[in-house]
């Protein structure tokens, strides 16, 4: 299955600087709950943009986006965050996904996100199943019924949640942030098409609370087996 991973795209995210779940801790806790995900479990595959293949090494996934849910914010809270990131992606794909050869887990890592929703109302504290996506087709970014939806990680213009999809042959586990955000301002007012590090730098100064739960997942079969 091809990869949305242009070589343009990737070089301009690695200014994207370090991911959200290494800013300050913020001054209240969320208790943020993923559905089918204990906090450090394996992200099952019906989440996924990538999945084992019977035969080769990987295939299409069904790439729903899980149901996400948190507790209420405190006083002052005018909107939520949602980023969903995974911060082990390699610098350099040179060897991604290449027979013989194996990403080692020295390699420099960068974050990759997979979903960016700001401006959640603040009467919402829960994204059903499939909020973010039902299927592999692409999603726009831009407003939806739960907030606004900017660019994910996976180029071409795609929009809202897609799942993991690690290099089959990469040497590490990858980690997966899903982070909320509890914010005293309405609206991000951020531009169409705004990414990640659109995102980290417009919450700063904002953040009353934030949660998270952190799922793994791997495609490569030596380091799948080491999940369960």
């Amino acid at each position: 299955m091809a990869r949305l991973r242009p070589c343009a795209i990737l070089l301009a995210a690695l200014l994207l600087g370090a991911p959200p779940g290494q800013m300050a801790a913020a001054e209240a806790p969320l208790n943020v709950t993923v559905e089918g995900l204990k906090p450090g479990g394996v992200i099952l595959g019906v989440y996924a943009y990538c999945i084992p293949a019977k035969k080769g090494h990987e295939t299409a996934g069904p790439n729903r986006s899980p149901e996400i849910a948190w507790s209420k914010g405190p006083s002052g809270t005018r909107s939520y965050v949602l980023i969903v990131v995974d911060p082990d992606v390699p610098t350099v794909f040179t060897n991604a996904d290449k027979e013989g050869v194996t990403i080692p887990a020295s390699m420099k890592r960068r974050p990759w996100y997979h979903w960016l929703l700001v401006d959640i109302p603040p009467s919402i504290t829960t994204l059903p199943e499939d909020a973010g996506s039902k299927d592999t087709s692409p999603k726009p970014a831009g407003p939806s019924k739960f907030g606004v939806n900017g660019l994910n990680d996976y180029g071409g213009g795609r929009g809202a949640y897609d799942g993991p999809c690690p290099p089959w042959n990469d040497a590490i586990v990858h980690h997966y942030h899903f982070e909320v955000y509890a914010l005293s301002v309405a609206h991000l007012s951020l531009p169409s098409g705004f990414t990640g590090s659109d995102v980290v730098q417009a919450i700063q100064g904002h953040v009353l609370a934030r949660g998270e739960v952190v799922g793994r997942y791997a495609l490569n079969p030596a380091v799948a087996k080491t999940l369960h």
